[in-house]
């Protein structure tokens, strides 16, 4: 029996294994192992340690603590987004640096908090978070009195598997009747019994801010943070007042709708891709001549740049004088690493102005 030269064996492995001809079982499996090669040695190398962005914080007013310059929203927990989903997005905001979660208790009726607990107790992070939490709109105890405000308190750190609170904001938005006085009083007895290490402010005025700052000289807690609806489409609810207040008194300013309710992320153009919600016609609001321009401006400097245009919208936030860290909310894990990419863009003044234009 004469056996196959060698080119000959060579030649019928590689027409087996191209799928021409017919092949031993034994060549299969060799063909198979081949196909399963190292990694080349220009692969991206593994990052070992901590995140890249763990690095990167800057200090929440004078609340005490540092974070970084974007905050992550717990809105969509339990209400769009389930409990692995949720985790998912906690965990990629973590792997990029991320050490900020704010939670609401009136959010998904509480849910969004359980999930946002469940995450820390699992992945023993809560020494590691900056946890803010906003209360006074949940209707089992609303506003800002003196029962109802330790109540809301009481139940956030039982849904949250915590003994305290970093930033515990006010909502004012709803409060009609409870003196501002007697709030702060309130936060003062959370404060000192350890519950709560700094207070930020949702709905109240510039004068309401000034008084309050007043009533801290007479040893009562100041607002480190506030929060308000603030972006470039928005800029009405962040009047000239609450600015200068807020830069006055060096309160560090986390706004909210960063992205319009996701018309700034440039996935909504068109009114037909919207739904028949309160989203969609949030998001319908926006598709007027002003938002297009704006986008369109927006997506330019995007392309400009080779990042998304939601990382644009959040790039043009972190331009703005007293903002520290915008708020987001995420539906999924893309979404996280698309946000983030506008922590580290510093737009030009030439782009800054091009925006203000678009956005006149």
């Amino acid at each position: 029996m004469q056996l196959p030269r060698a080119d000959e064996s060579v030649r019928g492995w590689e027409m087996g294994f191209f799928g021409v001809g017919a092949t031993p079982a034994s060549t299969r499996a060799d063909a198979a192992a081949v196909t399963t090669l190292p990694a080349h040695p220009s692969a991206p190398i593994p990052v070992q340690g901590a995140p890249l962005g763990a690095a990167l914080r800057v200090p929440l007013g004078e609340a005490g603590v540092r974070v970084f310059p974007l905050i992550l929203g717990g809105a969509e927990f339990g209400w769009h987004v389930d409990l692995t989903a949720a985790h998912a997005i906690l965990d990629a905001y973590r792997e990029r640096g991320g050490n900020a979660i704010t939670a609401s208790d009136a959010d998904a009726a509480g849910r969004s908090e359980h999930i946002i607990g469940e995450w820390m107790a699992r992945r023993r992070a809560r020494d590691s978070t900056v946890l803010c939490v906003r209360v006074g709109t949940n209707p089992d105890h609303p506003g800002l009195g003196s029962v109802n405000l330790i109540r809301s308190v009481e139940a956030s750190l039982t849904r949250l598997q915590t003994d305290r609170i970093d930033v515990l904001y006010l909502d004012a938005t709803a409060e009609t009747q409870t003196p501002l006085e007697d709030t702060l009083a309130t936060a003062e007895w959370l404060i000192e019994a350890g519950k709560v290490r700094a207070l930020g402010s949702v709905g109240h005025t510039a004068a309401q801010l000034v008084e309050a700052r007043i009533l801290s000289s007479a040893g009562y807690p100041r607002f480190s943070a506030l929060s308000v609806p603030f972006n470039v489409l928005r800029q009405g609810a962040y009047d000239q007042d609450l600015r200068l207040v807020a830069g006055a008194q060096g309160i560090a300013v986390t706004p909210s709708q960063p992205l319009e309710h996701g018309f700034l992320s440039g996935m909504h153009r068109t009114r037909s891709q919207v739904a028949a919600s309160v989203r969609g016609s949030q998001l319908a609001a926006a598709m007027n001549r002003r938002g297009q321009r704006t986008l369109r401006a927006m997506d330019r400097i995007a392309a400009e740049l080779s990042i998304p245009t939601s990382a644009v919208a959040i790039a043009w936030l972190l331009a703005q004088r007293t903002v520290v860290a915008p708020v987001v909310n995420a539906y999924a894990v893309q979404h996280v690493a698309e946000l983030v990419q506008g922590v580290g863009v510093k737009l030009s003044r030439a782009q800054l102005a091009e925006i203000a234009k678009a956005a006149q």
